[in-house]
């Protein structure tokens, strides 16, 4: 069985087709991409996969197990975590508190011992805090630990969302377009860093994203989206070549979209 699957997903908005039969597979340790133009249904299909909607047909499959209508805290809890297309971090605090709030899946704390912070609370508590400080070494953000969010450049405030995501300890993790608004120096930084989350933290990576560049770069294997409809998928060569992609994308098929 596939680390994790979708079979035969269709959502639809006001009789308007999102997704219409999507199905791929990702293998465990890979970068899976997404690609498609805008509308394609690329982002439904992560909120989907976190519940923020419920499929009309078709499921998916994690660790050989249905998850299409466990409540959207249970997906948290098997291992899946996600950075968003706009920001969604806690603006009015440190990068730091951002992280740790990363760990509260791990919380096996109640009320009470909350209240009297037991050893237990304590100890859970330093665990948090070395976990996240981990995550802010892996990603180099000494300089910004003790910042509010709000003032950090948007490029530093996407990498502490990735860092929350993955004070998670996922599984697998679902990036939802992780260089939009970065620098080229920024984006070769997420690069690295996406790869040594495969290599080093032995994570699966399910991504969506538009820089053609970066998919090129780090996936393993892509599915091209169109209309709600699978265009193609394989290796990322073969698909960013495939003339419907390129067609999708530019309305004509003699021209590269890979740069």
């Amino acid at each position: 069985m596939s680390f994790f699957e979708a079979q035969q997903i269709s959502i639809s908005f006001g009789g308007l087709m999102a997704l219409n039969g999507v199905s791929f597979e990702v293998n465990k340790g890979e970068v899976f991409s997404i690609i498609g133009p805008n509308g394609a249904g690329k982002t439904t299909i992560f909120n989907c996969i976190n519940r923020y909607y419920d499929l009309d047909e078709g499921s998916f499959i994690f660790k050989d197990k249905d998850i299409s209508k466990v409540r959207p805290h249970v997906v948290a809890d098997l291992g899946i975590s996600r950075t968003f297309q706009n920001i969604e971090l806690f603006k009015n605090t440190t990068a730091i508190d951002n992280l740790l709030l990363g760990r509260h899946r791990h919380r096996r704390s109640n009320l009470f011992t909350e209240a009297l912070f037991s050893p237990f609370v304590q100890r859970q508590e330093i665990d948090s805090r070395e976990k996240a400080e981990e995550v802010i070494d892996f990603l180099d953000l000494q300089a910004y630990r003790d910042q509010m969010v709000a003032g950090l450049p948007f490029g530093v405030q996407k990498t502490v969302e990735l860092g929350r995501a993955l004070a998670m300890e996922p599984e697998l993790l679902l990036l939802d377009e992780p260089s939009s608004g970065m620098n080229m120096e920024e984006i070769e930084d997420l690069a690295f860093w996406i790869t040594d989350i495969k290599e080093e933290l032995g994570i699966t990576i399910l991504m969506v994203e538009h820089n053609m560049r970066l998919v090129k770069e780090i996936s393993d294997r892509v599915l091209a989206l169109n209309f709600g409809v699978v265009l193609t998928q394989g290796d990322p060569k073969g698909v960013l070549g495939h003339p419907e992609v390129m067609q999708a994308y530019l309305g004509d098929e003699g021209v590269s979209i890979t740069g």
